[in-house]
């Protein structure tokens, strides 16, 4: 086996290591689909070496040939495995040039064969080592992408947890403010279910009155009726004498009790409308905010209330760097933005000294300090107002373009932007040692 090159199990037409070789009746071998591929371009089943005519159109396996290429690969794969192989597997002679257009090493026979003519060698050890620094410059790339994918992949476990972490306190959230709903439903459930109780005590006990005054009048009568029945049975001049008190006391008997108007249950006042009834109460506790914070914009060092309307500085807390966060000014967006119409919103500034707010674009860089140079329509507290500010009044024309900021209290204009929009605009919030609550519609 070591004395034979490639070349001897090399497929004449493809010139690679024969693929399941097939046997010709002239003795000439061929990959099998070399073979087939040549038949179909020549339209012949001549052999593609001598040119003989092929009696079979499927020739045979040549299986033993088959066997010594596989043997050949695999003695060959061992040595390059192995590290051992510096000899060229067609000459039998010493790799020790490098060709730089085929990057392969190569002997001195193949230097001067056909396959690498006009092509530019160079020994083998003057190749290495700037091959070497080429790799280890690359290597040296992947170490460090590597270090920043565990990093990032550190970043996203991290993520996970705040996911699961958020998911927890939002079901807590979510659960309290349902059962402050379902609170104020049994209280006005049971209010109901008292007031009908109430009603049916005071209409059982009008017709338990009116049961008695009917049983008084019944024994009155009754004892009239056995008064008469025993006088009918006295002679004639008893009888005459008590007939003139007799008939008086039938004229003058009282007249019989009648059922009082308004004596059942008032049940269209408990279920009439019921449903929109409760929900015109429900109203009364119910606040709509117009603008509502979003917490995955906040900044590390902001805290928002649980129900998303006001911000203050806290001590930063490690937070998932997700690109809608900020990560420079202590800012926060609302959760909706805005591509048209006309919005407005109220802003409790009292309790702040340092804050500013307005509208941005969806598309204003977030990371860094470039988030004020573009993109920014705001008042803050360097605005130079002549009157201490309690509320600023945001209205935000975006057909018209224009944004407005006013003192409700006073009703006094603050500040007017005119331009052309665009992109989706966001309400912004910047809050440094401050507070600021976004106020409900019904207490504006």
């Amino acid at each position: 086996m070591t004395s034979l090159s490639e070349d001897d199990f090399s497929c004449p037409v493809c010139h690679e290591i024969f693929k399941n070789p097939v046997l010709l009746s002239c003795s000439h071998s061929f990959c099998k689909e070399c073979l087939q591929q040549f038949w179909r371009t020549k339209k012949t089943q001549d052999c593609p070496v001598c040119r003989r005519r092929s009696s079979k159109p499927n020739p045979p396996l040549n299986l033993a040939l088959k066997n010594l290429c596989e043997s050949f690969l695999k003695e060959r794969n061992e040595k390059r495995s192995s590290g051992s192989e510096e000899i060229c597997s067609l000459h039998s002679e010493k790799l020790k040039l490098f060709c730089l257009e085929d990057k392969q090493s190569v002997c001195l026979v193949c230097r001067d064969s056909q396959k690498h003519i006009n092509h530019t060698f160079r020994p083998i050890g003057e190749v290495v080592p700037s091959y070497k620094e080429e790799l280890n410059t690359a290597l040296k790339s992947l170490q460090e992408k590597l270090k920043h994918n565990e990093n990032i992949k550190g970043e996203f476990e991290k993520t996970v947890q705040h996911i699961k972490s958020q998911a927890e306190h939002t079901e807590r959230q979510i659960k309290q403010q349902f059962e402050k709903l379902h609170q104020f439903l049994r209280d006005e459930e049971e209010a109901t279910i008292t007031a009908l109780r109430e009603e049916e005590e005071q209409k059982k006990q009008m017709m338990k009155e009116k049961l008695e005054e009917m049983n008084r009048h019944i024994s009155a009568l009754s004892h009239t009726i056995k008064d008469m029945e025993e006088m009918m049975k006295d002679n004639n001049v008893c009888f005459l004498k008590k007939f003139p008190v007799s008939m008086e006391r039938v004229q003058i008997s009282q007249p019989d009790p009648q059922m009082a108007s308004g004596a059942l249950i008032h049940v269209s006042s408990y279920l009439g409308n019921l449903q929109f009834r409760v929900w015109k109460k429900m109203q009364d506790i119910v606040q709509n905010t117009p603008v509502i914070l979003d917490p995955n914009t906040a900044h590390p060092s902001l805290a928002l209330s649980d129900d998303l309307t006001s911000v203050r500085l806290r001590l930063y807390q490690p937070l998932p760097d997700n690109p809608e966060r900020f990560d420079d000014y202590y800012c926060v967006l609302g959760s909706e933005g805005f591509n048209s119409g006309t919005h407005c919103w109220n802003v409790e500034v009292k309790e702040s000294s340092c804050w500013s707010l307005g509208v941005t674009t969806a598309s204003n860089q977030r990371k860094g300090r470039d988030f004020c140079n573009t993109d920014v329509w705001s008042v803050c507290t360097g605005f130079h107002f002549k009157q201490n500010l309690e509320h600023v009044r945001v209205d935000l024309y975006y057909d018209r373009g224009t944004v407005s900021f006013s003192d409700p209290v006073t009703n006094t204009h603050l500040h007017t932007f005119t331009t052309t929009f665009t992109d989706t605009l966001f309400p912004f919030f910047w809050c440094d040692f401050s507070f600021l609550r976004i106020l409900p519609v019904n207490s504006q």
